[in-house]
């Protein structure tokens, strides 16, 4: 069975390093989810290298950008800081990397796990202000 999987904050160093083990283990894993603040150029290449299901841009000001490469695609795109909790709300997804920077992974965090997400922690930000809760 493939686990499917959502890399908050793909653009980053551990979003790409974990979207290089998918793209070596189709088998076992697929991106379903795909979010960066305003790497917008990377987060569409990677969009349409591994067409998720989702992709989230929080920089409104780049949603427009991201919607007009994708639109071809049948790719979800959200824009805003809300959208990455609201992504984070979804189905489509088993596993949680969250790799967001500081405290902006927080809330998307809290999110996945209150909906019974499994979550791999990249951000010691979250573990800082929500310990007890993580």
């Amino acid at each position: 069975m493939i686990k499917r999987i959502a890399i908050f904050g793909s653009t980053g160093s551990i979003g790409t390093q974990a979207l290089e083990v998918i793209s070596s283990h189709p088998k076992l894993f697929k991106a379903e989810i795909l979010t960066a603040q305003n790497n917008e150029d990377l987060l569409i290449e990677q969009a349409l290298q591994f067409n998720p299901s989702i992709v989230v841009i929080g920089d409104d000001k780049k949603f427009q950008k991201v919607k007009d490469a994708l639109s071809s695609a049948k790719i979800k795109v959200l824009g805003g800081e809300d959208a990455l909790t609201e992504a984070a709300a979804e189905d489509t997804y088993d596993m949680m990397i969250a790799a967001i920077v500081g405290f902006a992974g927080l809330k998307p965090t809290l999110r996945a796990i209150e909906a019974g997400k499994s979550v791999g922690l990249a951000n010691k930000e979250t573990l800082v202000v929500a310990g007890d809760i993580v």
